[in-house]
């Protein structure tokens, strides 16, 4: 007894196959997809179980004038059965390839939905999209060879509100591998700012940098809205109700960047500090390229030169359409360059350059313009234009602010590491004393805007100004500094000597054994492969993933 209860019976383990000849005498057949049962040739109807007995009580007890029409191996019954297999083969056939019509409409939305997606094109647009592929395909095909391609891309649902599914769908699937890949890091590192959408919702954004075993990953992790105030404790409360809603640890963060706003690193409720109550080994760091826009703020005389050339464009560009859509004609007609000035928003922080540059490329038609203008604003922004120490500051910014573009944009991008970030922080470093010898000697090789526009003329406050962004940039990134010899190491570690100050630095920066560091250099520059495989690698941080 104790054994027959122990040991129940599973059909689904017991392989049963289907015998041929059971559709000779029932009448049943196998479909050939997975996992199908017998189905009967007569009602369609399945059985759970491919067994001789359960076929035939089936056959008797629903079917039993069957065998009175048609006598067992009788050529009338052979013929009936074909039939009756021509015909389910039929209906088969018809029911998968719609399945499989289906399934591949389907995918070609998702695909379409995707493109979209990546080129930020809003979802109405999906229709127009479907109707330039039919109008393509039938130019390409005068002759209707290609017909049931089109009919296939008819048939294709590409409407805005199935793209918003479509969306929806694809966004939970490359959720759901984030946060898998996330709870399969041993640590990983979150970059959190709060940004205001254009509904005035603050949106919570949250980045993610793990290693998945094979390469390390920057992904967005979340976006969460904030429709109340932006306190550290309601910013901490959405961060933490979703890390538990998906099932991912807090005290795994080994790092988090943020603005440095005071609700994120105030020193005792701000969101780090919050953080460290979970994670009491994380580290916080201070969003680099939000410091070097920081270093460049403007004061005084520049800031008042920066405020009137942001007051001169928008009064071309915002006082009215109809005096924008005259500016943009005038430019048009004067066969510049460009076709209109450059807004700035403090959001975007490459705005500000790009806007000055333009500014400083349309200054003569800019003064023309203002020349025709009969109003009274326009008489204050022409004479300020015709200012030269103004003109001269203009130029000075624009040759600044575009020094300060390309080292933003160097410093933005994936892959990036540590190692990358402090290089071009140094390089810039030295470069503001390269600006500094320049300004004095009035060579202007560094700076050929104010060369050019503002005839060369230097003043006191442009000197002034380069030397407080060179003492704001040492001041706020020291903290960064790595030593050349740690640097070179990862690098090239060839290069570095495992006795020299080397250890003795990386031990400082990091809780290592310095006599383990030393052993395992030396190991490192005897294997051959080692150089190669650094010689070979598509980056550096792919190099020192593949070393054992």
């Amino acid at each position: 007894m104790a054994l027959s209860k122990t040991m129940k019976r599973k059909v689904d383990v017991e392989n049963r196959s289907f015998n041929d000849d059971w559709t000779e005498k029932y009448a049943f057949i196998m479909p050939t997809f997975r996992n199908a049962s017998p189905v009967c040739l007569i009602c369609s109807e399945t059985v759970a179980v491919a067994k001789e007995y359960n076929l035939r009580r089936h056959h008797n007890t629903k079917h039993s004038n069957f065998k009175v029409s048609y006598p067992e191996q009788s050529e009338a019954r052979q013929r009936k059965i074909a039939t009756l297999k021509s015909a389910y083969s039929r209906a088969s056939g018809i029911i998968t390839q719609t399945l499989t019509d289906q399934e591949r409409a389907t995918c070609a939305s998702l695909q379409a939905a995707w493109v979209l997606c990546r080129h930020n094109r809003p979802f109405a647009e999906s229709d127009v999209l479907k109707e330039c592929m039919i109008t393509v395909l039938e130019e390409l095909a005068p002759d209707k060879s290609i017909d049931r391609i089109i009919a296939s891309v008819k048939q294709v649902p590409l409407s805005a509100s199935t793209n918003a599914r479509r969306v929806h769908v694809l966004a939970e699937q490359v959720q759901k591998a984030v946060i898998d890949g996330v709870k399969e890091a041993k640590y990983f590192s979150l970059a959190i700012d709060e940004s205001t959408d254009n509904t005035d919702i603050s949106q919570l954004c949250v980045f993610v940098r793990y290693f998945d075993g094979k390469d390390f990953r920057e992904e967005l992790l979340a976006l969460l809205p904030l429709e109340d105030n932006t306190t550290a404790d309601i910013i901490f409360g959405k961060l933490e109700d979703f890390f538990k809603s998906h099932g991912l640890p807090l005290d795994k963060i080994n790092l988090t960047v943020t603005d440095g706003a005071p609700a994120m690193i105030g020193k005792n409720k701000g969101l780090v500090s919050r953080i460290k109550t979970v994670a009491p080994k994380t580290n916080a760091l201070h969003c680099i390229i939000h410091q070097s826009v920081l270093c460049a703020k403007l004061s005084g005389e520049l800031k008042e030169v920066m405020e009137k050339t942001m007051k001169i464009i928008n009064h071309i560009r915002g006082t009215s359409s109809t005096q924008h859509r005259l500016f943009r004609k005038f430019v048009l007609e004067s066969q510049a360059s460009h076709d209109d000035l450059l807004l700035h928003n403090d959001v975007r922080w490459l705005s500000k350059g790009k806007a000055l540059e333009r500014f400083v490329e349309l200054r003569a038609q800019v003064v023309d313009f203002l020349k025709q203008s009969k109003s009274k604003a326009a008489a204050d922004h022409l004479r300020i234009m015709q200012d030269t120490l103004y003109m001269c500051n203009v130029a000075f910014l624009t040759d600044i602010f575009s020094h300060l573009n390309t080292l933003n944009l160097q410093l933005q991008g994936k892959g990036k590491s540590v190692v990358d970030l402090v290089e071009k922080l140094d390089a810039f470093g030295n470069k503001l004393d390269l600006f500094h010898a320049d300004l004095l000697s009035g060579r202007l090789l560094h700076f050929n805007t104010l060369k050019t526009v503002g005839e060369g003329n230097v003043t006191d406050k442009m000197k002034t100004f380069i030397t407080q962004l060179k003492d704001n940039f040492s001041a706020r990134f020291d903290d960064f500094f790595i030593s050349r010899d740690v640097i070179g190491f990862v690098r090239d570690p060839f290069t570095i000597s495992p006795s020299g100050e080397f250890s003795t630095n990386a031990v400082k920066m990091l809780p290592l054994d310095e006599s383990a560091i030393q052993s395992q250099l030396a190991e490192i520059q005897a294997a051959g492969d080692m150089k190669s495989a650094l010689r070979g690698a598509e980056s550096l941080s792919a190099f020192w993933v593949s070393c054992p």
